[in-house]
């Protein structure tokens, strides 16, 4: 579903952010992202999303290359940054049928997705507001929304659970199952390392612009847990 090779990022300025990265990710699997801020995370998602230009690799999603089919790889995923940037002078309904527009969903199925995860998030009652008058966690919510009504065969999430309530948390975690269990795959960085053992069939660790660790989450955790894992491929910090 996602290939990573050889995926470097350099800024204006000599930065590097990240350094011969190598990822994958198949269809019917979570991966959990990991690593401080800082560690290149963001950097490579958005490379993933196609918002990012880089130079150096290759990133293949649903075996289209990002970099000359980018039409195609992007219709066949969705990506949920750790701001979302919304269109605050719109209402929640307008947004979502906005994005509903630009990837061409009938509106017959656009209604009926809309309904059952407004519902499902208990946002229902607040489509009719400016998004600007939303809270943070309804803001997460509604872009939640918004890429989940894509059904998306790759769905790419930058700290997902920041700002969602227990009950939506919870609620998220299951839709992931969902859609992986329908031939769907998820990569979503986090810092909450318990979510990730617990959810995650693979986790990828990344120190300072380099994947140190990656593989199955049983394999990667052994007997420990994820957070000493972590904690030992930093060398002490604490594991945020």
């Amino acid at each position: 579903m996602l290939q990573i090779s050889h995926f470097s990022k350099t800024y204006p300025g000599g930065k590097t952010a990240v350094q011969d990265l190598s990822l994958e990710v198949q269809a019917g699997q979570i991966v959990g992202f990991i690593g401080h801020n800082g560690a290149g995370k963001s950097t490579t998602l958005r490379a993933v999303a196609g918002i990012l230009p880089f130079e150096t690799g290759s990133i293949t999603v649903g075996g289209y290359d990002i970099h000359t089919q980018p039409v195609q790889a992007k219709r066949v995923m969705a990506f949920l940054p750790d701001n979302p940037d919304l269109y605050e002078f719109m209402s929640g309904i307008k947004f979502l049928n906005f994005v509903a527009d630009l990837y061409g969903i009938p509106a017959a199925e656009r209604t009926s997705r809309i309904q059952q995860y407004a519902g499902a998030y208990e946002l229902t009652d607040a489509l009719g507001s400016a998004i600007g008058s939303y809270s943070h966690g309804m803001k997460q919510k509604l872009a939640l929304i918004s890429a989940l009504i894509r059904r998306p065969r790759l769905l790419i999430l930058d700290e997902p659970f920041v700002g969602l309530d227990p009950k939506a948390s919870h609620l998220l975690k299951q839709q992931l199952r969902e859609l992986c269990a329908e031939g769907g795959a998820v990569l979503f960085s986090t810092h909450v390392l318990e979510v990730a053992e617990k959810l995650c069939d693979r986790i990828a660790i990344i120190r300072q612009g380099q994947l140190v660790a990656s593989g199955a989450t049983a394999e990667i955790v052994g007997a420990s847990s994820l957070e000493d894992v972590f904690l030992e491929l930093e060398g002490g910090g604490d594991g945020k």
